[in-house]
Order: C-alpha cells, then sequence, then structure tokens
C-alpha cells in the first residue's frame, strides 16, 4: 500500500484522483506510525517550503523521513524539501540530498516556471523507464534544484536544473506528474512497479 503524506503544504487531491486513475491502493498518512506500515511513500508539496517543513515538524514526519529506508517519491514542493535548503525563507530542509534551491532570476524570464516543457534524461533509472529525453511535462516553481550527480534528468529554464532527482531510496520530480497527462501516470506507474518489484 502507498501512502500519501498529508500536511498543509501537500497538494492531495490531484494525486489521489490520478492514483485513483492507475487503480492505485493508497491511503492518506499524517503520522509516523502511519507512514510505517505503508510499501511506499508518495510526498507531494505545493506552496512556501518554510511553511512546509513546518508542517512536517508538527507531527515529526521530518524525522521520520530522515530515517526511513522505504521508497519516496517526492513532487514539486516535496521534491525540493529532500535537499538540505532552499533560499525561499532560508528554510532549512530534510538534508537527504545535497544541493541548495535557488530562485530564478525574473531579470531573464517570467517566473514562476509555469507551463509544459521537456526533460533531458542524464541517467537511466526506473523512475523513467519508457519515457525519453524530449518528453513534455508540466511545471509550476519559482525556486529550482541545481544540476548535480544526483540528476537523472534536467530541464531548461533560465538555466538548467534538476528536473527528477534520485539518491537511496528517494527520488523527486520537480514537475506535477499528476497533471502531465500519460507521461507524468507512466512515472507513477513507474515508481508503483519499482515499490512492488
Amino acid at each position: 500500500m502507498i501512502a500519501l503524506i498529508k500536511y498543509r503544504a501537500g497538494n492531495i487531491a490531484s494525486v489521489s484522483n490520478a492514483l485513483d486513475r492507475l487503480g492505485a491502493d493508497y491511503f492518506l498518512a499524517d503520522t509516523p506510525d502511519q507512514l510505517e506500515t505503508a510499501d511506499g511513500v508518495i510526498f507531494p508539496g505545493v506552496g512556501h517550503a518554510g511553511a512546509a517543513m513546518e508542517s512536517l515538524k508538527e507531527n515529526g514526519i521530518d524525522e521520520w523521513l530522515q530515517q526511513t529506508k522505504k521508497p519516496v517519491l517526492g513532487i514539486c514542493v516535496g521534491m525540493q524539501l529532500l535537499y538540505d535548503s532552499s533560499s525561499e525563507g532560508d528554510t532549512k530542509a530534510l538534508g537527504l540530498i545535497p544541493g541548495r534551491l535557488e530562485k530564478f532570476d525574473s531579470n531573464d524570464a517570467k517566473v514562476p516556471h509555469m507551463g509544459w516543457n521537456v526533460i533531458h534524461i542524464k541517467q537511466d533509472h526506473p523512475l523513467l523507464k519508457g519515457i525519453n529525453s524530449g518528453e513534455h511535462f508540466y511545471f509550476v516553481h519559482s525556486f529550482y534544484a541545481p544540476e548535480t550527480s544526483d540528476a537523472i534528468a534536467t530541464c531548461d529554464y533560465i538555466t538548467d536544473f534538476t528536473a527528477v532527482v534520485s539518491k537511496d531510496n528517494f527520488a523527486g520530480v520537480q514537475f506535477h506528474p499528476e497533471k502531465s497527462g500519460k507521461a507524468g501516470a507512466r512515472v507513477l506507474q513507474n515508481f508503483l512497479d519499482h515499490v512492488y518489484g
């Protein structure tokens, strides 16, 4: 069973709908004890990184995430919080992936980066099975993760940034797979397939 983390910054409705379309078995979890019963975890997020971290801390979900060995997929702000920190509110994040999120320079283009854009695959990974470079996904974000050795796919908007990341049992996507049509559904299905082996 997949746990979908329920907290104030989670975009629960649209992710739930996407999982329903895939016929996935999932439940909403807002405590570490509930998360511990899951086979894998989806960690959605929207809004401000600082507010999202505060919400995670209220029920100890931050500490649970820092210790779990279960497969975890972060979406949008859920991905961003896997990193060390974000310049959004100078937020100390979970520290599971090295790097600091920075804000796009609005002098160079419109911020937030919003709409469809293509990804460029850097490394083979089960999360991107059946996905090709040049595939379109839907993005909405003002802060971006730097391109590092943990990036398995990048995107270009003002600068190159990490679109998909993976380290240990954690993976993250900056785009919204639940709003990205067939390609996004494939990414979510790939995560489910990974969890259930």
